[in-house]
């Protein structure tokens, strides 16, 4: 389908197909074929889409080395405050520089 790509899934269902990989790895011949029949069964668009939330969940519980939702969170935020700190600057500066060339300009 077009724009799978940036589907966004309910919370519940991506931890429910976490869940599901788990249970029924066991009865498939790889943790791949788990994840296909748990796309399937939830209607996620590819098997793809449930191993990143598997690996994300495992980030998530430290059974991974990654960087865990939590933090990637707090990473966009402080990008975002960044971000809007330097407009804050760049504002600041010129208003400064406006303010420098008035007091310098002669008066009569």
């Amino acid at each position: 389908m077009p724009g799978d790509s940036t589907r966004r899934y309910p919370l519940e269902l991506k931890q429910r197909a976490v869940r599901m990989v788990a249970e029924i790895a066991g009865e498939h011949e790889s943790e791949w074929a788990a994840m296909s029949r748990v796309a399937e069964l939830l209607g996620v668009g590819t098997a793809e889409t449930v191993r990143k939330w598997v690996r994300q969940a495992e980030v998530d519980t430290g059974t991974r080395v990654g960087t865990s939702s939590e933090e990637s969170a707090e990473l966009r935020r402080l990008r975002r405050e960044n971000a809007e700190l330097k407009r804050a600057n760049a504002i600041l500066k010129a208003a400064s520089a406006f303010f420098a060339a008035e007091l310098d300009r002669p008066s009569h």
